[in-house]
């Protein structure tokens, strides 16, 4: 078998077999075919797509590159959730909790984020203290006993995927269906849950900009992971504007814990809420949504998702004492009111410069080697079809160096558009896949 056979067969619309998929798989990630010929592949795939059992082959190869987390010795259900990546996006801080506090239990790990905001272990970090790196022994014991971990990614899980995505990002071949698919779904499979829930985001903040594109994303990737034998759903949820209110790494742990309080933003607790009802069905808690929608609200008021948390946070090795008064997460030195230059309903806020002004102020990664700075971010004051008149509060900055400060503040106010009209909020979730 070459690879210059396969690149040819695939260039001229050819269907890879399963063994030369493999045999792809294996050369790249042990450096037995270079870089030249996969990206040529990479291209000739691009523009000739996959059909389903390619893909589905390719995400097998690629799960099985590297370690599988084996869970079988953890009692029960072990569920998952993967999301596309949003602005203000922390549902994996308030989604964990709740499920496990109904039985699920939530094996997870997370990367850190690369680009606007940190990743959810970024995220967890801003707690002082907290352990996002676990031994598997650690990791299988909370899971069994709490109900819920995270750790980060370990450096061999799906070490094809990698590869093959940094690949990807310099050779212009990251947006295609199969390739986007297999690169999600080869690290859930690898990582071992039963359930794998997809929160795959949609609009003008989203990779995923029209509805039609992230139907497609989940339909295809639903198809995977059932076809690997997991059950699978996806949510797609709208990320024309921010989630919740929050946008940096210790304000959102902060908007997280007034959730789990009963405080939270309806809007992250409704997707939330979405998410956690296909766990609840899919491990068989019951077979009704809107039941597993009433036990996840139930979670909240009478405390006992924020109790998992609390139990969570303690066994990671995090100070507890911080969730009972969130504020002293807080760090920042410049504390901003940003004020609205007009007058009118917000018709629309463009997220991905909401995302720019706080990976501006530090909140972000630009490279993969970029320190985050867990202090600074934005908390929004208003968001879509609010009215607002000049001179009113728009959000509240917080930085640590002026300058920055002075470049984000105009960045911000810049993503919010207004109408003289009142403007339709549009619902959150836009669809489900199963």
């Amino acid at each position: 078998m070459r690879m210059y056979d396969i690149i040819l067969k695939k260039r001229d619309g050819g269907i890879l077999t399963k063994e030369e998929i493999a045999y792809v798989v294996k050369g790249f990630t042990d450096g037995t075919i270079p870089d030249y010929q996969m990206s040529a592949l990479l291209m000739a795939i691009y523009y000739q797509h996959m059909n389903y059992e390619e893909t589905l082959n390719l995400t097998l190869e690629m799960a099985k590159s590297g370690d599988i987390l084996d869970l079988s010795s953890i009692q029960g259900i072990k569920a998952d959730k993967h999301s596309t990546g949003g602005v203000g996006d922390k549902t994996t801080l308030v989604l964990g909790p709740m499920v496990a506090a109904v039985g699920v239990k939530t094996a997870k790990m997370s990367g850190r984020g690369l680009g606007y905001t940190g990743g959810t272990i970024d995220k967890l970090e801003s707690i002082p203290r907290f352990s996002t790196s676990l031994d598997v022994h650690t990791f299988m014991k909370n899971v069994s006993e709490i109900g819920i971990a995270v750790t980060g990614q370990t450096g061999n899980l799906a070490p094809a995927d990698k590869k093959m995505y940094a690949l990807r990002d310099v050779t212009a071949t990251v947006d295609n269906i199969a390739l986007i698919s297999s690169s999600i779904m080869s690290k859930k499979l690898a990582s071992g849950a039963d359930i794998i829930v997809l929160d795959v985001k949609v609009g003008s903040g989203a990779f995923m900009k029209t509805e039609q594109k992230a139907y497609e994303l989940a339909r295809e990737m639903v198809r995977i992971g059932t076809g690997a034998g997991r059950k699978v759903s996806a949510v797609l949820s709208e990320m024309d504007q921010p989630l919740g209110l929050a946008v940096g790494n210790a304000l959102e742990v902060i908007e997280a814990i007034d959730t789990l309080k009963g405080n939270g933003p309806k809007d992250l607790l409704e997707l939330c809420v979405a998410l956690g009802s296909h766990m609840v069905v899919s491990a068989g808690i019951t077979d009704r949504l809107l039941e597993a929608e009433n036990l996840l609200k139930q979670t909240i008021t009478n405390q006992t998702a924020y109790k998992k948390f609390c139990a969570f946070v303690k066994a990671q090795g995090g100070d507890v004492a911080v969730l009972e008064s969130p504020q002293s997460l807080i760090h920042a030195s410049i504390i901003k009111n940003i004020v609205s230059d007009e007058t009118g309903y917000i018709s629309h806020i463009k997220s991905d410069d909401i995302g720019k002004a706080v990976m501006l102020l530090g909140g972000g990664r630009q490279t993969k080697d970029s320190a985050i700075d867990a202090s600074v971010g934005i908390v929004l004051r208003k968001k879509v079809g609010d009215y607002i008149v000049k001179g009113e509060s728009l959000g509240v900055m917080f930085a640590n160096q002026e300058e920055l400060a002075q470049q984000a503040n105009q960045i911000f106010k810049e993503a919010f558009c207004f109408s003289d009209k009142k403007v339709e909020k549009t619902p959150l979730i836009k669809g489900i896949v199963i």
